[in-house]
């Protein structure tokens, strides 16, 4: 389907985010910050995602924010992708997939298309959009995390997936959520000088609570200092939180109380098994889902996760002492998040090689409530994704008067390096 034309009229600007969603809650909620962050700055425009996630339905969205659902895949541990839900073969999922992506993009004709982390999509499902956007007004991010995976396996991937040419000839920018000097997920990597020239790094994503978010229902422990368990998702993290429940069966020391999100992901017999323990003991609590984290990361005196970037990012807005517990397969993605940032004093790491030993588990909690918090090693300067979002969005959306015109067509290419264009870190 060939992208429509755009109707001679002046209209609002229109970012359209693609996000693949195959696992986890990760890039929906960044796709989310990123669009409530770009209505927040610009009071003529909408924003349309496209999302596989199953659990899209239970946030809330600001106004001049929608989403679309496509059917969702899971992807499995030999690497393969199977159907979430229908009774389909992989490629008839990803046909209907593609279908809907490219519908959506040709009757809402973006002004700005942003792409999260994968360059071509799902099994190269955004890849005709990105081709038939090519000669069109519209601009073309990629939207990359601040760590992807070792440079060996991510250079592996794209080669096999045949991104390099997209990245090179499809996209205007490239945009990477966190400071340059923490680290760059194309180091390493083989990339031609006009790729490296897309590259604007944007800091974090600060995360706020929503300024409509109704209060907890019930506050844990009674207002009690507590401690926060979040694994994400939840379906990679069995081993985390049999190991916090371990540490408080085991009764060695003295312990804040724990309240662990599992998450929706996390496997329906772990939940049970998970349930019962937590019930057996007095300063463990346990739920299974909140679309409101930033509500408990608020509350809490101190954060046990995994290390995922947008856990990472609410320990750092919400300045939370942090012990990151990072998965290693199958991305090393987590644990260089991590490493890099336990090097920098931002939290304390501890490796998923000790588990199950209970005793580093019980003295790593018992001493993160008094460890310092990571604004005092300048966590507060690497905040300023959604500011620089929003002023990379600035330059690269039409004027008012050009928006929609069937005129304005051919790209505008982004590609020249602006003053304090490539990192605006501090910001």
């Amino acid at each position: 389907m060939a992208i429509a034309a755009r109707q001679n009229k002046a209209r609002p600007a229109r970012v359209l985010i693609y996000s693949h969603d195959t696992f986890g809650l990760g890039h929906l909620r960044r796709c989310r910050a990123i669009a409530h962050a770009l209505v927040d700055c610009f009071d003529d425009m909408s924003v349309m995602i496209l999302s596989g996630s199953p659990i899209i339905g239970r946030y809330e969205f600001r106004n001049r924010v929608d989403f679309v659902r496509i059917p969702g895949v899971i992807k499995l541990r030999d690497g393969d992708y199977v159907s979430l839900s229908l009774p389909l073969a992989i490629e008839e999922t990803v046909a209907i997939r593609s279908s809907i992506i490219e519908h959506t993009c040709a009757v809402f004709a973006p002004d700005l298309f942003i792409v999260d982390k994968e360059p071509l999509g799902l099994r190269g499902e955004v890849l005709p959009v990105l081709q038939q956007l090519e000669d069109t007004a519209t601009q073309v991010v990629l939207g990359l995390r601040d760590v992807m995976d070792s440079p060996e396996q991510l250079a592996a991937e794209w080669q096999r997936k045949g991104v390099y040419p997209a990245l090179e000839q499809l996209y205007d920018q490239i945009w990477v959520y966190g400071p340059s000097y923490l680290n760059n997920p194309l180091d390493g990597i083989t990339l031609p000088r006009a790729v490296h020239d897309k590259l604007r790094f944007t800091g974090y994503l600060r995360r706020d609570e929503d300024s409509d978010a109704q209060p907890l229902a019930e506050v844990p422990f009674g207002g009690s200092p507590f401690l926060l368990v979040t694994p994400g998702g939840g379906g990679d993290g069995v081993e985390l939180v049999d190991w916090i429940l371990r540490a408080y069966e085991a009764q060695a020391r003295p312990l804040f109380p724990s309240l662990i999100v599992a998450g929706p992901f996390m496997p329906s017999a772990a939940l049970q098994e998970f349930g019962a323990r937590a019930d057996r003991l007095r300063d463990v609590a346990l739920l299974r889902f909140t679309s409101h984290m930033e509500q408990y990361m608020r509350a809490a005196t101190a954060v046990v996760a995994m290390g995922g970037y947008n856990t990472f990012c609410e320990l750092l807005s919400f300045d939370k002492p942090a012990l990151l517990v990072p998965r290693v397969q199958p991305r090393r993605e987590q644990a260089i998040r991590a490493e890099k940032a336990a090097t920098r004093g931002l939290v304390q790491m501890l490796a998923i090689d000790e588990y199950p030993r209970i005793e580093p588990m019980v003295n790593a909690l018992a001493a993160l409530p008094s460890l310092p918090p990571p604004s005092r090693f300048g966590a507060g300067q690497m905040l300023g994704g959604l500011t620089q979002v929003c002023r990379l969005a600035r330059t690269l959306l039409p004027p008012i008067e050009a928006r929609g015109s069937a005129a304005f067509t051919g790209k505008r290419r982004a590609t020249e390096p602006e003053k304090g264009g490539q990192d605006a870190d501090a910001n």
